[in-house]
């Protein structure tokens, strides 16, 4: 399926029921299947106007906005390239990811007028600017909305030149950002695994509150497909997305774990009715399994975990909310500091360094084989060899299967600390430090040590009114790891420094430690 079956899946269970719905100032404004499905079209028709061909690649620079994801689809119905650009980059990271997309066109919105103007001289290749939201002449250097659509002649849709729908750049925080090609083959893939391993009954209503940029975007064809409802928040607001999921009878939304952690610790939580909910995904990074066990039993037994990369997106595997409980309707605490099992067209397995694929039990790095799996990197076939070497895709990610076949991931790869000779994963300290009731969120590090090599540094936030003991949160963790693992320092800081979509820069808190 191509990323605009979706929608048109969608229009053809019901053409006048919701499909994209944002609050404004006067309450929820909604616009049909029958509307986005016409207004996409209008787009690809613009697009091809502007001279736009199969396989071209279109950047989106935008904060959550129905009329900016309704793009994508115009992307996809011209059978160009969908290409989202993370609205928080500086000016200098969104200019490289448009040189390296080689992208002819981008739609932004007006607010980013200003970082649109400072890289565009350093783009030739840019020859279509459209703003979104303002009209003719009110950005001079690009199209206004209305102009740009009027320029379109309607007329049937192009054929794809390739199975590429869009590339997205890697998070750049390990290095220079990569071009991820994924093709509509592994996000049909993804949508199938989506519908196969969560709950749904009826038409779902899924808020979007993290960037459609991410995760929160891919998401949303699995709901679209069944006919649903995507309610966008156009900006991130916790009390906002208690209201939002009261408000609109919300049955399924998705959270990076600093945002849940957020809403657990938010004061309007016990009085929201979340009985709507069926499925509130969590993922993009390890969740504490404490704070877990609270979000069970405070927004109710329908968390779901998702385990993804960028080159393998969202479904690598997958904990459904039943999987959090026992038989007997208990917590099955032993499973939720679990990434769940591979999904069900996905194969896992755990390899050496040399290749060799271990057995049950023992730890390695994990690799994929699956149609989940991108077509590669963006003019970079060296990086794509090495991500596809010995015939698997490798994740970077370390862990082991347990006999029951749980994916449990104890670390990254860059992020194990080796401390008096002994291999510490720094995920297993964070899940130890987040049992702790002061703690907030943390972040876990390896910093040189004249005695031991390395010595383990977690660096914490506080509850909301908490004050933290350094010296007790050692005895607490040494308690439950030992000595080995246990830090050896601890800093406390208001907040913890974080990449564009919520996850903890340790290169940071190094950086800034070393400093």
């Amino acid at each position: 399926m191509r990323l605009v079956d979706y929608l048109d899946k969608g229009w053809s269970t019901g053409p006048d029921a919701p499909c994209l719905t944002t609050d404004g100032p006067d309450g929820p404004a909604s616009s049909t299947y029958a509307e986005v499905r016409e207004l996409s079209s209008r787009i690809s028709a613009a697009l091809v106007a502007r001279g736009v061909a199969p396989g071209d690649k279109v950047a989106i620079l935008s904060a959550n906005d129905p009329v900016a994801f309704t793009t994508v689809f115009g992307i996809n119905r011209a059978a160009a390239v969908w290409c989202p650009i993370n609205p928080r980059n500086e000016a200098a990271e969104n200019r490289d990811l448009l040189a390296l997309f080689e992208c002819t066109a981008l739609v932004f919105q007006a607010s980013f007028a200003p970082l649109v103007d400072q890289i565009r001289g350093d783009l030739p290749g840019l020859t279509t600017l459209v703003c979104l939201d303002a009209e003719a002449g009110d950005v001079d250097f690009a199209l206004g909305w209305d102009e740009f659509l009027d320029r379109g002649v309607p007329g049937p849709d192009p054929s794809p030149v390739d199975d590429v729908a869009m590339v997205v750049g890697t998070g750049g925080t390990t290095g220079r950002p990569k071009g991820v090609m994924l093709t509509h083959h592994n996000l049909e893939t993804m949508s199938a695994i989506t519908l196969m391993s969560y709950p749904w009954e009826g038409r779902p209503v899924y808020l979007a509150l993290a960037p459609l940029t991410h995760a929160a975007g891919v998401l949303c064809f699995p709901v679209l497909a069944r006919g649903g409802e995507v309610v966008v928040m156009r900006s991130p607001d916790v009390g906002g997305f208690l209201d939002h999921v009261e408000r609109h009878r919300v049955t399924h939304t998705f959270l990076p774990p600093t945002l849940i952690y957020m809403v657990l610790a938010h004061e309007r939580l016990e009085s929201t009715d979340l009985s709507s909910l069926q499925c509130f995904w969590y993922g993009a990074a390890p969740m504490s399994a404490a704070r877990l066990e609270e979000a069970l039993t405070r927004i109710g037994p329908v968390m779901a975990q998702l385990f993804g990369q960028t080159e393998a997106p969202m479904m690598i595997s997958t904990l459904s909310p039943r999987e959090h409980f026992r038989p007997d309707g208990s917590i099955a605490l032993e499973r939720l500091s679990s990434a769940g099992r591979p999904a069900p067209l996905v194969t896992v397995s755990i390899m050496a360094e040399d290749g060799t694929l271990l057995p049950t039990g023992e730890t390695g790095e994990i690799v994929v084989r699956s149609s989940l799996v991108m077509a590669g990197y963006l003019g970079d076939p060296e990086a794509t060899a090495a991500a596809s070497a010995h015939g698997w895709h490798h994740t970077g990610d370390i862990g082991y299967l347990d006999p029951d076949g749980y994916l449990f991931i104890v670390d990254r790869a860059k992020d194990m600390v080796i401390t008096g000779g002994f291999n510490v994963y720094s995920t297993e300290v964070e899940q130890a430090v987040m049992a702790h009731p002061d703690v907030q969120d943390c972040a876990v590090i390896g910093l040189p040590d004249d005695t031991w090599g390395e010595r383990v540094v977690a660096v914490v936030q506080a509850r909301g009114g908490a004050t933290i003991d350094p010296a007790a949160l050692k005895a607490f963790v040494k308690e439950r790891l030992g000595s080995v693992k246990s830090p050896k320092q601890v800093e406390v800081w208001d907040d913890l420094p974080r990449s564009k979509v919520g996850k903890v820069l340790k290169t940071d808190i190094k950086e800034r430690l070393r400093g």
